[in-house]
């Protein structure tokens, strides 16, 4: 009998189309927050595009859960990557202006932000469609390796597009979001069979599964915390302009570097069997990254702090590898759009709700204090959680868990 293969067609399309949007989507991040910065000198223009990204999240939350369990989900990802094409031209459009319409950005940064509300669900969901289960953890970690890969590309070519081309690399950007649209072109239409009607009730299934399942709510929620209340990513452009008095190009070096420390962690747990003890590796990994938030925060030497970055890439590799594998090994197939969506409501509450909250303490209280702050916070939730969810810190392998209904 034939061992499973992992690097089939339809992965290959779905690892292209993955980095490409990943790709996209940080060089959208990092130029907004440069280019708006430099426009206003005010941190909370940079608090209004995590804040434009975010809302869209809550406002499709139950409504992205169903689509990507009812509607084949490749369809989903087509749709989702043209509606972020078309707000990411917009975007072009109008920062071309020497003087742009700040509401017109923010509103197609909200457009493009609809999108993604859908496209994350279901680009997680498909994985298990695609990805034969005997290498699944193989595949959910050579994803995110992908993933990550594209978050070092993304920023460094990314400095460089906007020191080249300054306001013009929208249009860039815009293209690359159609790369993404040729590679889902090589993964076929998944149907998903239910045994449940589309009623009210099942809109709450997924946030019913997740609250009854203590390992992945821990997962989830620590994330959620710590990435929101400690992630220095978004105060990047500012740490270079006022603190480390650096240009473009070094920007995109400081945001690559966390990416580059997932990818070095993402090769090496590609390579290597189930992690053993994965709950003990999890609380040391969420330890070192308390350290890199705190590091880089009050560090002011340009090369020390893109050791911090390193480390804060390399630990958070860890913990979403962890979390996004048990989030597949324990949802029954009906469910997983469902579930997804909360998984990603968790990671966008995060990732861009976090991007408003660095932008907003960064104006009151200013960027080093902010990353203080952070750094303070995301420790005592970690100590917090020790004894919360007790159960996620002593799971052994993700491979233990089993979907249930």
């Amino acid at each position: 009998m034939t061992a499973p293969r992992l690097f089939d067609l339809p992965f290959i399309g779905y690892l292209v189309s993955r980095s490409s949007i990943g790709m996209a989507n940080t060089m959208l991040v990092m130029g907004l927050g440069w280019h708006l910065y430099q426009l206003t000198g005010d941190a909370w223009s940079i608090a209004f595009v995590g804040l434009a990204q975010v809302i869209p999240v809550y406002a499709f939350f139950f409504v992205s859960g169903i689509v990507v369990d009812y509607v084949p989900r490749i369809w989903v990802v087509r749709t989702c990557a043209l509606i972020e094409s078309i707000a990411i031209f917009g975007i072009a459009m109008l920062m071309v202006d020497p003087e742009p319409t700040l509401w017109m950005v923010y509103a197609l940064v909200c457009l493009h932000g609809t999108g993604r509300a859908f496209h994350g669900p279901a680009l997680q969901a498909i994985v298990p469609n695609i990805v034969h289960t005997d290498v699944l953890d193989r595949g959910v970690a050579m994803s995110t390796t992908v993933w990550n890969t594209a978050m070092i590309a993304g920023p460094a070519i990314g400095g460089f597009l906007i020191a080249w081309f300054d306001r013009s690399v929208y249009f860039v950007i815009a293209a690359v979001i159609l790369v993404a649209i040729a590679g889902y072109s090589a993964i076929p239409t998944f149907r998903v069979t239910h045994t449940t009607d589309r009623t009210l009730k099942s809109f709450f299934d997924g946030l019913r599964f997740v609250k009854n399942q203590p390992v992945i709510l821990g997962g989830i929620t620590v994330d959620m915390l710590m990435v929101g209340f400690g992630s220095v990513l978004v105060l990047l452009p500012i740490f270079a302009i006022d603190v480390l008095n650096v240009g473009a190009e070094s920007l995109g070096v400081l945001r690559a570097m966390p990416a580059l420390g997932s990818i070095t962690v993402g090769l090496i747990l590609a390579s290597r069997p189930p992690m053993e003890r994965a709950g003990q590796k999890l609380f040391i990994a969420l330890c070192i990254f308390v350290v890199s938030i705190l590091g880089f925060a009050v560090s002011e030497i340009y090369w020390l702090s893109l050791i911090f970055l390193f480390l804060y890439g390399a630990s958070d590799m860890i913990s979403m590898n962890i979390r996004s594998a048990m989030v597949h090994r324990a949802t029954p197939e009906h469910l997983r759009g469902r579930v997804s969506a909360v998984n990603m409501l968790f990671i966008q509450t995060s990732n861009e709700a976090g991007d408003f909250r660095g932008g907003s303490f960064a104006a009151m209280f200013g960027p080093v204090t902010t990353g203080v702050l952070g750094a303070g916070i995301a420790a005592m939730v970690l100590v917090w959680s020790r004894w919360q969810f007790a159960p996620l810190y002593k799971l052994n392998r993700t491979a233990d868990l089993k979907p249930t209904a």
